[in-house]
């Protein structure tokens, strides 16, 4: 494990150790020669070494203010390092489910707007990420983000080809290997099936199923082996009824579902390509409204009632709320708008 204060290629030094995944080791450290933190990766084992250079030349093909910047390439001490923009937020699943167990249609449609975008310019260059799943995209500002980006891109290739063997059959399985598991509820059927001859729709497959995943806090096939037998079938589940019950919030809902039907369709060649997604969401209308958090503060008649946060007191109405009714003293996530009296809030969202 590297320390810190070691110099990196005369130029990056290390500040601290940060996280890992099924491939890599990675590091904050500050580029000595523009005074700039930056994230450090380096591989975990034999197999991730072997493509590690080439999994840095297929990232810095793809710019794009949805991605994560591929800055610097280098071997030391016969270690090789990648060096990317360093993203101060937090992975998607830790900052939009950790705290809710899902997020409403507006901040949906937001989130995978932007992840369209950056999925549609790897392809542009001819990139399959092959590893989409929420631990691969970070966020920036919590559920009101102001930056929200694709990892891994090089990264992926690699671990697409660990999944090839678990698929197949080698030392690890479906179920032991790291990397299988945590894609597994977002993997398209050719991944499964076929999955040396990947192509970008099934990258289009995995937007939709943490589209699902997301909007209604269900994995759209489940998890685990359990979950391989739907996932080849493709046949999704129905949706849980709170999406289409309150008016507010069921005409973006119902199309979202539609989206992420027709992402996780069967058949690679029908599923829309990442530029059409984009049109897709572009056509949506959606609130981009910053959120806060407070707690319900009482709620009169099962009708109405009031939200203590940071800024006051805000109004809100029962068919402001999407997903589970909040009760008096928990904590919900909302926006507030000028309600030509006291504040309104809308969306409401219980949280944890």
């Amino acid at each position: 494990m590297l320390q810190p204060g070691v110099l990196i290629g005369n130029r990056y030094e290390i500040e601290r150790y940060l996280a890992e995944g099924g491939m890599q080791y990675v590091f904050i450290a500050r580029d000595t020669y523009t005074d700039r933190k930056v994230a450090l990766k380096t591989p975990k084992n034999k197999s991730a070494e072997k493509r590690f250079q080439r999994s840095a030349i297929v990232s810095a093909k793809v710019n794009h203010p949805n991605v994560a910047k591929t800055l610097d390439y280098l071997v030391f001490e016969e270690r090789q390092f990648l060096v990317e923009e360093l993203i101060y937020g937090l992975d998607m699943r830790a900052a939009l489910l950790n705290d809710s167990a899902f997020i409403d249609p507006y901040l949906a449609a937001k989130v995978f707007h932007h992840l369209a975008k950056g999925v549609a310019a790897a392809h542009h260059v001819g990139v399959v990420h092959r590893d989409l799943k929420p631990t691969n995209i970070m966020v920036v500002g919590d559920y009101s983000f102001s930056e929200i980006k694709v990892t891994d891109f090089g990264i992926a290739k690699m671990a697409a080809e660990e999944m090839v063997a678990a698929v197949e059959g080698g030392e690890e399985s479906l179920t032991t290997s790291q990397t299988a598991v945590g894609a597994l509820p977002y993997m398209a059927p050719e991944a499964i099936e076929t999955p040396r001859s990947v192509g970008t729709s099934a990258d289009i497959w995995s937007l939709g199923a943490m589209m699902y995943h997301l909007l209604t806090g269900d994995y759209p096939f489940g998890q685990g082996l359990n979950a391989v037998p739907k996932i080849i079938n493709a046949v999704l589940p129905q949706p849980p009824a709170f999406l289409f019950s309150n008016p507010q919030f069921s005409p973006l809902a119902a199309e979202l579902i539609q989206i992420a039907r027709e992402c996780m369709t069967k058949n690679p060649r029908n599923r829309p390509t990442a530029d059409q997604l984009v049109d897709k969401f572009s056509n949506l209308c959606y609130s981009v409204a910053v959120r806060a958090r407070g707690t319900v503060e009482d709620f009169l008649f099962n009708a109405y009632g009031y939200i203590s946060s940071e800024n006051g007191r805000v109004f809100f109405h029962k068919e402001c709320v999407y997903g589970v009714m909040p009760k008096v003293g928990e904590n919900v996530l909302f926006s507030c708008y000028d309600g030509g009296g006291a504040p309104r809030a809308l969306p409401v969202v219980k949280l944890r």
